[in-house]
């Protein structure tokens, strides 16, 4: 998975933190993509599901190999599989 193309890849399986949002209450919640929506991302966290919206938070990926990435919410609002067909502009 190349870090610089993330938006385009699919999300499910990431270990996830969410490093900012605007709701206080969600910062710094961490972990992993169960399912993926439109506009929301669904961890488990403590045996819990969480749904964060897309567009209120900035969220650190971490991939396979350990590295992390730093991904702004809106960048990856849509469906899915439309995000996945997508070109990648410059971020």
């Amino acid at each position: 998975m190349n870090p610089n193309a993330i938006i385009r890849h699919e999300l499910i399986g990431l270990t996830v933190k969410v490093s900012s949002s605007t709701n206080d209450a969600m910062c710094g919640l961490k972990g992993t993509v169960i399912d993926e929506s439109k506009n929301m991302l669904t961890l488990s966290y403590r045996d819990r599901r969480i749904m964060i919206p897309k567009d209120a938070a900035t969220f650190k990926f971490t991939l396979k190999d350990g590295t992390l990435v730093q991904v702004d919410g809106y960048r990856i609002l849509g469906r899915p599989e439309t995000r996945l067909k997508s070109k990648v502009r410059r971020w």
